[in-house]
This record gives C-alpha cells, sequence and structure tokens, in this order.
C-alpha cells in the first residue's frame, strides 16, 4: 500500500450528527452488487463484495465477487453518486484485488479440490474492464498486496484445509507458502518467485496457511499464518527476517454463552490464541492484526507487534466495548469469537494516521487514530453493510470503503454492499443511539416500542432477547442519545420473564408501565398485555379474550397506548376476521375489563406485506407507524399517521367494526435514505415528548441476518411535521 499525507480543505456535513464539530468520517453512499450485472442478467443470484482495491487516481473501485467469479468495477468520480462500470470474468473464484495504476491484480483460485490446489494472478485493466496476462501461482491464493514503488505484487498461497476432515485441524497437505510477482517495465514476470514458510510455526509448522499480507515502506512483508497462530517477516530480498509466534491473550468482561439473547458481559477466558487474520503496516517497523480466531482462538482483539516479535499493545476486550455500547453486538456468536475483527486498512489522511478494524460479526468499523502505536486511541464506529470483508482507503480524496460480502437475496434481506465514506468537518453521524458513559456496561439491540416520560424515553427490546426482556431509559437530549438505565421485567419469582415478545410499551400513570406482547401460539408465546411495575416485575398478565383468540394469526400487537382507562394495542397485519388490507386497533378497558375495537384502512403492498408497528396517543390524536417489510430500493411505505382521537371508540368484538380515517404525518424513507446505507425496513419506536417533538426508531433484529444498525431520530414535532 502506498503511505501519503493529505490535508483536506473543505467536507459537507451531514444533519445529524453526534457531539460537536470536528473531523469525522460519515458514510456518503453505498452501492448494491446487483447493479453491476448486465441488463438481462439474472439479478436473482448470489453475488458479493469482498475485497476491495482502487485505482491511483481514486476514481475507480474494484472488488472480488467470489460467487460470480467476477471482479466488478464502479465509477466514484461523484462518491455521493456512484455508478456502475459492470462485471469481468476472471476465470475462477477471485479472492483478492491489489492496484497498480489502472491495472488491477485480481488473485484467482482454480484449485480442482483441496488437494489439488491451483491458482493464478490475472491482470484487469480498470478502464476497459478487459483481461489481460496471467500468471500461473501453482496454488490456491488468499490475499494480495504490493510495495510502494509498484515493483512487486505479493501473493499469500494458502492451500486452505478441508474443515470437513480431521476436525478441521491443520496440517492438512498441501502447505503453503508466500509468492513474489516482479513487475518489470509494467509487466508481470511470471517466473514467480516463491519463500518457504514451513517449519516456522509451533502449531503444523509442516503445513503453514498464509492468511494476510501486507508491505511496509522498505519493502517487507509481514503475513498472517492464521491457522498457525503465527507471523512471519519477509525482507525485501524474500527472505525469512523474523517469525514468532502470535501468543494468546487472557480475555475478561465477554460473553461466551450463545444463550437466546441474553447479553452478560461476565465470562473470562485466559490464555485465548489471538489467531490473526487481517493485518496492515502502520509505519516501518510496527504492524497492527484483527485477531479473528479459528480452530482454537480468536481473542477478539487487535494487537500491535514491533516487527521484531516485541508485543507493542493489546486491546483486549476493549475492542468490543464500543460496538456493546452501539447495539451491534452480535448475541448468537457469543459462544463462538463475538464481534470476529477481520480485515484492515491503514490509512494517513488529513495528516492522522488511521487504522481501520472491520468488525465481520458486528457489521461495524471501528476507527483508531495510531499515531502513538503503543497508544492507539478509538476514535469512532462507522456502521457498515451486512459482514465488512474488505476495505480501502483514499487518502488523497479523503475517503474509506468497505466491501460487504453478505447477501441475504434467500431470505429477502439486504443485499451485498460497497459502502463509501468520507472524512468531513462535521459532527459523526453514528451511532444515534448508544449506553456509552451509563454506568454499567449495558448491551442492547431490537429496540421495539417506546414512550415518553417527561424529558426521558423507555423503550422495550423484543424477542430477539427473550431471555432478557428489558425496558431501556433513553435520554434524548444528548447527541448521541444515550441509554442511560436498564430495567430487567421479571417476573414474581424474581426470574427474567422468558417467552415476551414486547413490542410495545406506555406509561401507567403510576410509575409503572403497561407492555404489549406479540404472540406465537405455535411457540407458546402468548398475545398478552403485562403491567410492570417500576421495579421491573410482572403483576398483573391479562390474556386476550375467546372472541380475539379465535381469529388470531401470529402477527400480533405491535404498540399499546393509553387513553384515559383504556390501553389502546396495534394488531400488526390481518388476523382471520379482518377484510382486505385493514387491521384492527384493539381496545382494552382498566377498569370494567372490557374489549372492543376499531379498523384501520392500511395501504396495499407493492410487494411483501404492509402493517403497524407503533402507536402512541397525543393530544387530540392518535399516532400510529404505518410500514412495508422491504428494503433498500424497494422500500415504499414507511410512514407516521394519525387518527382523530374522537374517532377511536370501540365497538363489540364479533361485530361490524367502525373504521377510523388517518392523515399522513411523515414519510419516513428520506431519513433512512440519508444515512447513506440502504433503506432498512423495521421502523418500529414511535415516542413523542410534551412538547410535541416526536422521535422514531428503528429495530436492528439483534444483529442477527442484519447491518445491526439502529437509527433514533427526531422526525418534527405532532404539530409541523409533514412529507
Amino acid at each position: 500500500m502506498t503511505f501519503r499525507h493529505i490535508c483536506l480543505t473543505s467536507a459537507l456535513a451531514l444533519a445529524a450528527g453526534t457531539a460537536s464539530a470536528e473531523m469525522n468520517f460519515n458514510r456518503i453512499a453505498s452501492f448494491a452488487t446487483p447493479l453491476n450485472m448486465a441488463e438481462g442478467e439474472d439479478r436473482g443470484r448470489e453475488t458479493s463484495a469482498e475485497i476491495i482495491a482502487a485505482s491511483a487516481d481514486g476514481m475507480t473501485l474494484v472488488y472480488t465477487d467470489s460467487p460470480l467469479g467476477v471482479v466488478g468495477r464502479i465509477d466514484i468520480t461523484d462518491p455521493k453518486a456512484p455508478k456502475a462500470l459492470g462485471n469481468t470474468d476472471v476465470g475462477g473464484e477471485p479472492t483478492s484485488v491489489t492496484v497498480l495504476g489502472n491495472t488491477a491484480y485480481v488473485a484467482v483460485n482454480t484449485s480442482e479440490s483441496y488437494t489439488q490446489p491451483s491458482g493464478k494472478l490475472v491482470e484487469v485493466d480498470l478502464l476497459s474492464g478487459e483481461i489481460g496476462e496471467s500468471c500461473d501461482l501453482g496454488g490456491q491464493p488468499d490475499s494480495t498486496a504490493h510495495d510502494e514503488a509498484g515493483t512487486f505484487v505479493v501473493v499469500a498461497i494458502e492451500n486452505e484445509r478441508d474443515e470437513d476432515l480431521g476436525d478441521g485441524r491443520v496440517g492438512q497437505m498441501p502447505a503453503g507458502w508466500v509468492s513474489k510477482v516482479l513487475i518489470e517495465d509494467g509487466a508481470m514476470n511470471c517466473d514467480v518467485q516463491v519463500i518457504d514458510v514451513t517449519g516456522l510455526a509451533e502449531i503444523a509448522p509442516e503445513d503453514p496457511e498464509p492468511e494476510f499480507v501486507d508491505v511496509n515502506a522498505l519493502g517487507e512483508v509481514v503475513v498472517t499464518l492464521q491457522e498457525n497462530n503465527h507471523m512471519v517477516v519477509i525482507g525485501a530480498d524474500g527472505t525469512v527476517m523474523n517469525h514468532f509466534s502470535a501468543g494468546a491473550v487472557d480475555l475478561k468482561r465477554i460473553d461466551t454463552k450463545d444463550e437466546r439473547g441474553a447479553l452478560r458481559f461476565v465470562d473470562a477466558q485466559p490464555g485465548r490464541l489471538r489467531e490473526p487474520d487481517g493485518v496492515q503496516w502502520i509505519n516501518d517497523d510496527n504492524f497492527m492484526i484483527a485477531n479473528e480466531g479459528d480452530m482454537d482462538g480468536g481473542s477478539r482483539s487487535i494487537t500491535v507487534f514491533n516487527k521484531n516479535g516485541d508485543l507493542v499493545w493489546e486491546s483486549g476486550s476493549d475492542f468490543e466495548t464500543a460496538m456493546i455500547q452501539a447495539g451491534h453486538y452480535p448475541d448468537k456468536r457469543s459462544d463462538a469469537k463475538g464481534v470476529e475483527p477481520e480485515g484492515m486498512e491503514f490509512a494517513v489522511i488529513g495528516g492522522t494516521p488511521y487504522a481501520f478494524v472491520l468488525g465481520e460479526r458486528s457489521s461495524t468499523v471501528s476507527v483508531y487514530d495510531v499515531s502513538n502505536p503503543a497508544a492507539p486511541a478509538f476514535t469512532q464506529l462507522l456502521p457498515s453493510g451486512i459482514a465488512p470483508e474488505g476495505a480501502i482507503a483514499i487518502p488523497e480524496r479523503g475517503l474509506f470503503v468497505t466491501a460487504n460480502e453478505a447477501d441475504l437475496i434467500e431470505d429477502g434481506g439486504a443485499r451485498a454492499h460497497v459502502s463509501i465514506y468520507e472524512l468531513q468537518d462535521a459532527p459523526a453521524a453514528y451511532p444515534q443511539l448508544t449506553s456509552e458513559g451509563a454506568d454499567q456496561l449495558i448491551g442492547w439491540g431490537a429496540v421495539s416500542g417506546m414512550v415518553a416520560d417527561g424529558g426521558l424515553i423507555h423503550a422495550v427490546n423484543d424477542s430477539f432477547y427473550g431471555y432478557q426482556p428489558t425496558i431501556f431509559t433513553i435520554d434524548p437530549s444528548q447527541t448521541p442519545a444515550r441509554i442511560v438505565a436498564a430495567l430487567p421485567v421479571l417476573r414474581a419469582d424474581g426470574n427474567p420473564a422468558q417467552k415476551l415478545d414486547m413490542e410495545g410499551i406506555t406509561l401507567d400513570g403510576e410509575g409503572g408501565f403497561w407492555v404489549a406482547s406479540e404472540g406465537r401460539t405455535d411457540r407458546v408465546v402468548p398475545h398478552a398485555l403485562y403491567h410492570v411495575g417500576a421495579d421491573g416485575v410482572i403483576d398483573k398478565e391479562i390474556g386476550l379474550p375467546t372472541e380475539l383468540m379465535s381469529v388470531e394469526t401470529r402477527f400480533g400487537f405491535e404498540g399499546i397506548t393509553k387513553i384515559g382507562d383504556t390501553l389502546w394495542v396495534a394488531v400488526q397485519r390481518e388476523w382471520k376476521d379482518d377484510p382486505k388490507n385493514t387491521v384492527k386497533l384493539v381496545a382494552y378497558n382498566i377498569e370494567t375489563e372490557e374489549w372492543g375495537a376499531v379498523r384501520y384502512e392500511k395501504a396495499a403492498p407493492e410487494k411483501g406485506w404492509v402493517g403497524l408497528s407503533e402507536i402512541v396517543a397525543f393530544g387530540d390524536w392518535v399516532y400510529v407507524i404505518e410500514r412495508d417489510n422491504q428494503i433498500g430500493a424497494e422500500a415504499v411505505t414507511k410512514k407516521v399517521y394519525r387518527i382523530p382521537a374522537s374517532e377511536m371508540v370501540p365497538a363489540a368484538l364479533g361485530g361490524d367494526l367502525p373504521v377510523v380515517s388517518k392523515e399522513e404525518v411523515a414519510d419516513l424513507i428520506p431519513a433512512l435514505a440519508a444515512q447513506g446505507g440502504y433503506v432498512v425496513d423495521k421502523v418500529e419506536g414511535l415516542a413523542i415528548m410534551q412538547d410535541g417533538t416526536i422521535w422514531a426508531s428503528t429495530d436492528n433484529d439483534g444483529v442477527d441476518d442484519s447491518s445491526g444498525e439502529t437509527f433514533f431520530w427526531q422526525v418534527g414535532t405532532a404539530e409541523t411535521a409533514s412529507n
């Protein structure tokens, strides 16, 4: 890579942000990889963006797409409006790419099997997309890098193991090595130099599996042997100048149990092998590694080593802290490797040396100022697409880019994306909700219903955290908004109230709460209303009457509000007795214990479904969120409507129910699109303060098949908000 210093003289600010104006990276655009398919191609096929690089002028991006066997190109002349340049078939599985000038050098895996690995290094012209010369690498390649002078490309030949054999252990022959391809007069010399790294590691020394390589300004190459838990430093002359074990870390304050949505950072793992993946030089003497782990390790941390083998700095479990506080901790990976730091990038931008570390499972970028390699300073947490794999900085343009590999087409979820960020003289736009500054480490996610309480907001998590139902207290007066307290919801015996799907919350007027739980009778999760005291203990459970249970479906209560003695709950989607495109607003009178309902006519979906996800009474109106389940360009309906409170007169169940009128208050899609990523689907929280300020929030699905992003923003006021 190239080390360059620049001075940024101008940048554009985002509307939303945190703290006072200062230099921050903010996401400005995203590009969905299916856009690079040619007209007529099936965009329903799986695609991906894995490793990414940029042209010398920083105007063109190129990324590897292994499912399609291509490299994709993107025009970022205007980085806020990336344009598709199409895909180039490289004749195999591309594993990595690095760029010199306008030539991309693509490592391509052509292996017939694990025991007969093969690969090549292929030239691709970034201007035309045409294939040039290729060199036989003799084995299965992984990562690539080049020196600053552009005289060689180095390739990690992994010859990866078969994880289904021998419990997935090394060694499995053939061994890997490092290849060095010289660039002479702009052309590859295919008399490839093979650098032997066998016999060095303590773990399976006969079977090294080089994973990631990087080159410093002296032409020295650092190599991670992930499965071997070893580091190798190769001199400019192509000989091994040093090697040493990556060692182990004593981890404290981590969550190691994959319980059903229970965030408990109370465990320890002594002697956890680092097993590093990504590596980047941060100067000519020191490099940083991302300790993803594999067979026995995964320290969930990042580490700085000197090339002589001295440990310079270790993050330990602190690396996960910002992700936990921002709601990005992936609980389903607790028993494995946590957030899994994997890819990395280093660049000097605006005079500051930055390390960018990708959290594969948290879908984040952790930004560190590494001016002092012995004390890297965390500066920002950036949202990414799902499962960031590769990254590239473009220092002269103040840009940083991630390639996000997960393509959730089978689940109707987000497609693989490339995300673009810019260093701006502006506040950080993300996170918009964090538990940083709380008296204790508060993990959270899947925020659903909300309710205002004076100057604070209370919010609940949904069934993703079914083993840890919680009422969070949010201070929206701070930027970003702060979760200042977490109240566990308990049964009378003091145990967590498992099998709740809390989708709505409202105040009882006496210091406690009413909570609406969306039922799943097929999973023994009841449709019910719960009264929760100020101490978090449930003291009353109200089940649904026969008239409702006889027509119920799994798409139940999605919000709750209180008008006088009556609780009103919004039902998400049609039940068995509802006319098409109508749903019930169900009423329960606390004093008389009588049930009733009205009907609400929702938009007809253009694709998927449309339903209600929140209800809030304020003044003479009742406000609801109406949303579809679509994301990105497919999203149509994410709106706030209001209903005259005078029409909220419940009719008896079983008869004809009156249909209330509605008036659009705000279209939420522009605000979601302004975040620079894809439009998320789950707008589920709404709270209206005493002065009429409307706050909305999104549900991040507990970072499960989701980018983990939670947006929490001010929509407007109850009097003036409009579309």
